[in-house]
């Protein structure tokens, strides 16, 4: 089932203010979810919207936060979120980072006190706006396994960077340190599919295809899944990503991260080491390096020798960003695919709070 994107921006903007929300966070929150859909990352999209409402009922989500620098140099901040909607604090962010940058050359904020931030994509490109490579990444609940463990110690850890270029589209890589995201495990249980080897493990350690091991006492597997196939590469770049984003900034990391409440994970872990989940974000100016033009011409020349690469039979050559710049060209024509089951979850919102829908 298909829907217009305005349609679907317009009433997610109605149930964050709903909830408490300004307008001007409730408009940034939706971009930040229809973003996703648009760009075919399905996981972060509307099929999160149930998931912050249900933060909010467990008193978890402040939606009028007071976003404030606790810690500051010239070129680095630790901002607190209190306990705002992480698709606000870490635009906000952001924000200082690029102040910061433009002073200084390049600028660093670490977040404590947030909660789940959406795509890590979303955030990084925001310094784009500014000719900036911008950087993003967020720790997350603790659903992987790191490598050879069966207790589940990381999240799943998004790295995220954007690069402009010139005459061509930006470079922009956004993935997850483990196999998969744990949406994607969503996504599977909503189709009643298997998982494919590699990317869960069962409560005993075993390799499994049940999509709900991650529930029933199993975890996710760091990127590569295996020793022999590098695991120990995606839990090395899950454990950066938790201890710039948590240790650094005061936030809490590793287990004690709070979950997001969806798929049944609803609780905090009973001992916190620090305040709500915790963000990383970067931006740096390009001239800080080499001549800005000098640089994005390059950035052509790499993109457009990356493209001409020969390709196995049926693929095409891309980088990254392309994938998700196709989709939105397509989703903005055709509309926004939405599983039957997001689809009852937005009803439900809908009949909660009597928006439209």
């Amino acid at each position: 089932m298909s829907f217009e994107s305005q349609k679907i921006r317009s009433f997610t903007e109605q149930v964050f203010l709903a909830i408490g929300c300004s307008e001007a966070d409730a408009k940034q929150a939706a971009d930040v979810l229809i973003s996703a859909d648009l760009s075919g990352v399905d996981s972060h999209g509307v099929a999160r919207l149930a998931g912050y409402v249900r933060l909010y009922d467990h008193g978890r989500l402040n939606p009028t936060p007071e976003v404030k620098i606790v810690h500051e140099t010239p070129s680095t901040a630790t901002i607190d979120g209190d306990k705002g909607l992480g698709l606000v604090v870490a635009p906000k962010a952001m924000e200082i980072c690029m102040e910061k940058a433009e002073k200084v050359g390049s600028g660093w904020v670490s977040v404590q006190n947030s909660n789940h931030f959406g795509i890590a994509g979303y955030h990084s490109s925001l310094a784009l706006q500014k000719d900036m490579i911008g950087w993003a990444m967020t720790n997350a609940a603790p659903l992987v396994v790191p490598t050879f463990s069966k207790e589940k110690l990381l999240g799943t850890n998004p790295i995220s960077v954007a690069i402009p270029a010139k005459e061509q589209p930006p470079f922009l890589a956004d993935f997850a340190s483990t196999a998969v995201a744990y949406g994607k495990m969503e996504i599977l249980q909503r189709q009643g599919k298997p998982a494919p080897l590699g990317w869960v493990q069962d409560a005993d350690g075993n390799p499994t295809t049940n999509n709900n091991a991650v529930k029933e006492g199993g975890g996710l597997l760091p990127l590569g899944g295996d020793r022999e196939s590098g695991s120990h590469k995606g839990y090395g770049l899950g454990a950066i990503v938790d201890i710039f984003s948590g240790v650094l900034s005061g936030a809490n990391f590793g287990p004690w991260v709070p979950p997001f409440a969806t798929a049944g994970f609803h609780g905090l872990a009973a001992e916190q080491v620090g305040k709500g989940t915790g963000h990383f974000l970067g931006a740096m100016r390009i001239d800080g390096f080499r001549p800005a033009d000098e640089f994005k011409e390059n950035m052509d020349i790499w993109i457009n020798r990356f493209r001409s690469a020969p390709a196995v039979d049926g693929e095409k050559v891309q980088i990254p960003g392309d994938q998700e710049r196709n989709f939105k060209a397509e989703r903005l024509k055709s509309g926004l695919p939405l599983n039957d089951k997001v689809v009852e979850s937005l009803e439900e919102l809908s009949k909660r709070f009597g928006i439209g829908f």
